[in-house]
């Protein structure tokens, strides 16, 4: 196991795969692991690539108790683990929450990094705005950590059975309600720190490929909104995943990879 330390004395843990490859960086979402990347990651070593996982900050196998949960700072984690680990021009890869985190880690890294993958990426607002008719309310935010607060596992279940559109295993669900359940309360900031973050200006700076894989009937983040996301982009392409939903790589894994390798080898 290995393990970084990020704020004081308290760490993030991460995996490191060398390859000969492209390095990727695996941004899990809100709640979830490193570990949601499993049925991804061998996939990407079969291809040669360098791979990192991380677990952020209140999540899985990192320290609970940290400060700060911003979006800010988890993407301050992405970047300090990226020069530890020497990565040459990697990409980040962002599922949901985490694709805010990949923008803000790539918007640091600036000409060190090698390009944005958002998977079903909550960016660049995770909420509608007046001049951002996508996504949902603050309101609806507190809501669901007004459920965690009252009925931790009950309000996760949820948030697990509303993932996938397409058909997946009881077994699947399962697996992600476990990774949420390992998410300590402080996580819930994260999410708080997210309705309210508007990287609209950092993604359209950008001067890297995005790639943005996108299922349309996503419950989290509107498809309309990964459109406009990537209509902000220099350099971007989006990739539609129809019937699929939060999590294109386990709703219709063959494409996911095949589209995700491709960009790699580039």
């Amino acid at each position: 196991m290995a393990h970084l330390e990020v704020e004081g004395s308290r760490r993030i843990y991460f995996e490191h795969h060398p390859g000969p490859g492209r390095p990727i960086v695996l941004v899990h979402g809100w709640g979830a692991t490193g570990r949601c990347w499993d049925t991804v990651a061998p996939a990407l070593r079969d291809n040669g690539n360098e791979v990192v996982i991380l677990d952020q900050r209140a999540c899985g196998r990192s320290d609970n108790d940290f400060a700060d949960v911003s979006i800010s700072a988890l993407g301050g984690d992405v970047v300090r683990l990226c020069e530890a680990l020497s990565l040459r021009n990697p990409v980040i890869n962002g599922w949901s929450l985490g694709g805010a985190v990949a923008v803000e880690a790539a918007s640091r890294l600036g000409g060190k990094a090698g390009g944005l993958v958002l998977t079903g990426g909550a960016t660049p607002r995770y909420t509608a705005a007046p001049d951002w008719p996508h996504g949902g309310t603050v309101e609806d935010v507190e809501g669901v950590l007004a459920g965690l607060a009252a009925d931790r596992a009950t309000t996760l279940q949820g948030v697990a059975d509303a993932v996938c559109a397409k058909p997946v295993s009881p077994q699947v669900i399962s697996w992600l309600w476990g990774m949420f359940l390992e998410m300590g309360p402080r996580g819930d900031g994260s999410l708080r720190d997210l309705a309210d973050v508007d990287q609209r200006k950092a993604l359209g700076a950008l001067e890297v490929p995005v790639l943005s894989l996108h299922g349309t009937e996503d419950a989290f983040v509107p498809f309309s909104g990964a459109e406009a996301a990537v209509e902000l982009c220099a350099d971007g392409r989006l990739v539609t995943f129809p019937g699929c939903g939060h999590a294109p790589f386990l709703e219709d894994r063959e494409t996911y990879l095949a589209e995700l390798t491709g960009f790699l080898n580039r």
